[in-house]
């Protein structure tokens, strides 16, 4: 898929990866909506990005509202060819913490947003891309999931999210192998610890100290690396039916 053909909607499209995804189609001659619950930041990441850019108010988490802003947003971009999902929350949690037990709300929530709001968007997107007409080898799109290394080593206190985040990557193959009859492509992208509106709500000796951890190179990841291995997936259509990290080489240890 070439980045000047891409019409795109982006989850979690006003902050952090999802506007540096944004940004990177952009700047690749794509068109992109960025769907997102921050009305004030969202309209004022599309009017940054231009005239190929638009905002269109979505909660991943309600099916109505997730059809109708894919709806708005294939037509206002004249069609649609690739999803990315990239709204998640990482609310922490143990099972067994000072207040007892994890609330069920609180886990069911993670999941909401990270996982259902995934397949929420790959649903409504897949509906759309199935009618394309077929490009080079019959792609007619491609889905992306924000996935994390939480998914593989999940720490102490994760245990809704690095639940919600291998269930994103989980759904990737029996996508790719269900949708290949249609010529659109699954992938999965799962970063390690990077710089992005979670992150900086800590205080910076607190960030530093993360990226530290990381093997190679030795410091948080930044939402423009993200971007470049999304264009990569577009442009590559082998890649299919995986998950890839981007991480530095760093594995979480237990806390």
């Amino acid at each position: 898929m070439n980045l000047d053909r891409v019409k795109a909607v982006i989850s979690g499209g006003a902050s952090g990866l999802g506007h540096a995804t944004a940004a990177r189609l952009v700047a690749g001659g794509g068109q992109v909506a960025l769907l997102d619950v921050q009305d004030e930041a969202g309209r004022k990441a599309a009017a940054g990005l231009g005239k190929a850019a638009s905002y269109h108010r979505c909660d991943v988490t309600i099916e109505s509202d997730v059809d109708a802003a894919v709806q708005s947003a294939a037509s206002h971009m004249g069609g649609l060819t690739l999803a990315v999902s990239c709204a998640g929350v990482a609310t922490p949690g143990k099972l067994l913490g000072r207040d007892g037990p994890l609330p069920a709300a609180a886990f069911q929530r993670v999941l909401a947003i990270n996982t259902l709001g995934t397949f929420l968007l790959d649903r409504a997107a897949a509906a759309i891309m199935q009618n394309n007409t077929p490009e080079a080898d019959g792609e007619r799109g491609l889905l992306i999931h924000t996935a994390s290394v939480a998914a593989f080593e999940g720490q102490i206190g994760q245990v809704a999210y690095a639940t919600s985040k291998a269930a994103v990557a989980g759904m990737v193959l029996p996508l790719a192998r269900e949708l290949a009859r249609f010529g659109i492509r699954v992938m999965c992208v799962a970063p390690g610890i990077f710089g992005t509106p979670m992150m900086a709500g800590l205080p910076q000796e607190a960030q530093d100290s993360l990226g530290k951890q990381v093997p190679f190179p030795p410091r948080l990841g930044r939402p423009e690396e993200y971007a470049e291995l999304v264009a990569a997936i577009c442009t590559n259509r082998m890649l299919n039916g995986e998950t890839i990290r981007i991480d530095g080489a760093i594995r979480m240890a237990p806390k």
